[in-house]
C-alpha cells in the first residue's frame, strides 16, 4: 500500500474513537485544534499488522494554542473536553501548547523553548514518522515529514528536537510493541 494522505485520514478515522473526538473537539471553541500523535499513527501501523485500528492507543492527544498561559485557563479547556467525551470512556489529553516550555524541563529533564503554535508542538515529537496531526477544523493532516517513514515503520530521532536518551526509550517501546518497526540510530 502506498499511503497517501487521504489514505493515512481513511486508516486514522477507522477508529471510533478519533472520528467522534474529530466530530465533536470544534465545539470547545478552542484555536488551532489537533488530534496528534499515537492515536492517529498508531492505527496505520496496527493495520500493517492486521491489529485493530485502536490497539494500544493509551490515550488520545488533542493540541490547541491559546496565548493565555494561565493554568487555569488550561484546566477550563481540559474539564470542557472531559465532560464531551466523557461517554467514550477513554483519555483525551487536552493540551495547549502554548504553555509547554513552563513544565518540560521539570517533566523531562530538558529544555524547551517557547512554541508559536500547535503544529509547532508536533514538529517537535521526538521521532519523524510520528509528528502527524489532524486539523479538525479544516481537515487538514499536518504531516511535516511526510508519510514514507511512517509506512515504512522508521523510527528515525527528530532533528527539531534532537534528545537522545528520550528518543531510544520512546523508539525501544514502539518496537516492543511492533516488533517490525527499524529503528534508526543518529549518526
Amino acid at each position: 500500500m502506498t499511503l497517501t494522505v487521504s489514505r493515512f485520514i481513511e486508516i486514522a478515522m477507522s477508529n471510533d474513537i478519533n472520528a467522534q473526538i474529530v466530530a465533536r473537539l470544534p465545539s470547545l471553541g478552542l484555536n488551532q485544534p489537533m488530534l496528534t500523535a499515537g492515536c492517529l499513527f498508531q492505527a496505520v501501523w496496527n493495520r500493517i499488522c492486521d491489529r485493530s485500528v485502536a490497539w494500544g492507543v493509551n490515550d488520545y492527544d488533542v493540541f490547541y494554542f491559546d496565548e493565555d498561559l494561565s493554568w487555569e485557563a488550561e484546566n477550563r479547556a481540559i474539564i470542557a473536553a472531559q465532560k464531551l467525551f466523557h461517554d467514550l470512556d477513554v483519555k483525551v489529553e487536552v493540551r495547549n501548547q502554548a504553555r509547554v516550555h513552563l513544565w518540560f524541563a521539570d517533566r523531562f529533564g530538558a529544555d524547551y523553548p517557547p512554541l508559536r503554535s500547535a503544529k509547532e508542538g508536533i514538529e517537535r515529537f521526538l521521532i519523524c514518522s510520528t509528528c502527524v496531526g489532524l486539523d479538525v477544523v479544516t481537515g487538514e493532516l499536518y504531516v511535516p515529514h511526510g508519510l514514507d517513514e511512517l509506512e515504512r515503520g522508521t523510527l528515525r530521532m527528530n532533528p527539531n528536537f534532537p534528545q537522545l536518551d528520550q528518543f531510544r526509550k520512546k523508539a525501544l517501546s514502539y518496537q516492543a510493541r511492533w516488533d517490525w518497526l527499524r529503528v534508526v540510530e543518529p549518526s
